[in-house]
């Protein structure tokens, strides 16, 4: 009798969230091929996937991003599926597409909906149509006339941003604030557009003063079930990169939310996506407004995970090969505790500048409700070619103020020594009166420079 051939998944990507997705299908059953960069050969996600493929050398563009050798990778390896996971071709359509023609089970929603929802114009008219509040700015993308962006700008009132049409990860968008930068602004937002995505096409948003950066969380199956299973609020950035995240939030009208998320299910519902994703607002005032859709698992998914008790990685995978959800309103709704996310990155906390090297010591927290996501281990070198994110610390205590302390423990107990991580600048953020008293708006951190004098190096244990 012939043994029926086992799933196989090829994960396009490296790091944390590799070893993440692994960790999945290793519960679903499935076998895994991992891809690597000649630098990633030692990384641990080619030691724990079944397989393992080398597609080229150490820059992006001749490994993770060449689509040609994943795709070779994958038929060569016999993967059934592809798992992006974030970043790299995470929420590229034209390589979704590739992967769909190829016969290859894309573990993300449609090729079609990746490009809906990937330009943030298209993406803001969709969710429009189903009620979902827009930030007052251009109706599309500015025209050629400086003169018209002008009387846009004036209309919505200044500051506002620019911000690039195909944008992402907080990347092309100039704040202005008076018309006599207007035109710079955007000559510059265009020219990053066209580097970054190559589009120039930008497009103009009212700058919000005090807004909180507040997500919602969506899952759905083939069969038309989407549920929204818990929000996170993420407004503590640099450089409009997140730092910490937590969930679920605090002081957010609960009528507001309710009505959020059923409009976010429904909108959902109406273009058939399916799978993971995260539908992201600015919320002031009382007021929810749309910024845009990720087509993907997102960094900060543990946040969630643990809050609500669904495993979304795995739920994930399982939607896209077809099982249906077994989540009901009452389920999906109900949220347990509270739960922080910290990243650790390997950049000097007080100037931001990437820190790649060899980590000569590590360990990692322990204890009631400690989770640690990393790829790193004594010994590994972190290369200087892609995202500083070596590691994420999540704490789930039954409140705020217990999770609090529980990661200020975990900071302290954690050692990365060899290079220099952002661990002290957590230490002082959870430190201070502000964050424990919670509530923070997105220009937090940039406006509160005297934070990162107090990020002591001495602070992380080494």
């Amino acid at each position: 009798m012939t043994r029926p051939k086992t799933f196989t998944v090829l994960i396009a990507n490296r790091g944390e969230i590799a070893l993440r997705v692994i960790r999945a299908c290793r519960l679903l059953g499935i076998r895994t091929v991992a891809v690597y960069s000649r630098c990633d050969q030692d990384s641990l996600h080619t030691r724990m996937a079944d397989s393992a493929w080398c597609i080229g050398a150490d820059d992006i563009k001749h490994s993770y991003g060449n689509a040609y050798a994943i795709l070779s990778a994958a038929e060569a390896s016999g993967a059934d599926a592809i798992h992006p996971g974030y970043g790299f071709f995470s929420e590229n359509a034209s390589f979704a597409r590739q992967a769909q023609e190829a016969g290859f089970c894309w573990l993300g929603p449609d090729h079609s909906i990746i490009a809906l929802m990937g330009d943030k114009i298209t993406a803001k008219k969709t969710m429009a149509k189903h009620g979902i509040p827009m930030v007052p700015g251009s109706d599309g993308p500015l025209p050629n006339c400086i003169k018209t962006c002008q009387a846009i700008a004036e209309r919505v009132g200044y500051p506002v941003l620019i911000k690039a049409t195909a944008g992402g990860g907080g990347r092309g968008i100039t704040r202005v604030n008076s018309a006599d930068d207007l035109a710079q602004a955007i000559a510059t937002t265009q020219a990053c557009a066209l580097s970054l995505y190559q589009n120039d096409q930008v497009y103009l948003e009212k700058c919000l003063t005090h807004p909180r950066h507040i997500e919602l969380q969506i899952i759905a199956d083939q069969h038309g079930q989407v549920f929204c299973v818990g929000e996170r609020d993420c407004s503590l950035q640099r450089r409009q990169q997140k730092i910490i995240e937590e969930g679920p939030c605090i002081e957010l009208d609960p009528q507001a939310l309710s009505r959020i998320r059923k409009q976010c299910v429904t909108a959902c519902q109406a273009i058939g996506y399916v799978g993971a994703g995260t539908i992201e607002f600015l919320y002031q005032d009382g007021q929810f407004y749309f910024i845009e859709m990720n087509t993907r698992i997102q960094v900060e998914h543990p946040v969630t995970e643990c809050v609500s008790g669904i495993d979304l990685v795995c739920t994930q995978i399982q939607c896209h090969r077809g099982v249906p959800l077994t989540l009901n309103s009452d389920i999906a709704l109900k949220q347990q505790g509270f739960a922080i996310e910290c990243r650790i990155n390997a950049e000097d906390p007080h100037t931001y500048a990437p820190s790649p090297g060899v980590v000569t010591h590590y360990h990692a927290p322990g204890g009631p409700g400690v989770r640690v996501d990393s790829h790193v281990y004594q010994g590994y070198h972190v290369p200087h070619c892609y995202d500083s994110l070596i590691a994420k610390i999540i704490v789930h205590q039954p409140t705020r103020e217990k999770a609090i302390k529980s990661m200020q423990q975990a900071l302290r107990e954690m050692v990365v020594a060899g290079i220099k991580t952002n661990i002290p600048l957590h230490q002082a953020l959870l430190a201070s009166n502000d964050f424990q008293r919670g509530a923070l708006d997105i220009h937090y951190l940039n406006q509160n420079t005297l934070l990162i004098s107090k990020c002591r190096p001495e602070l992380e244990v080494v």
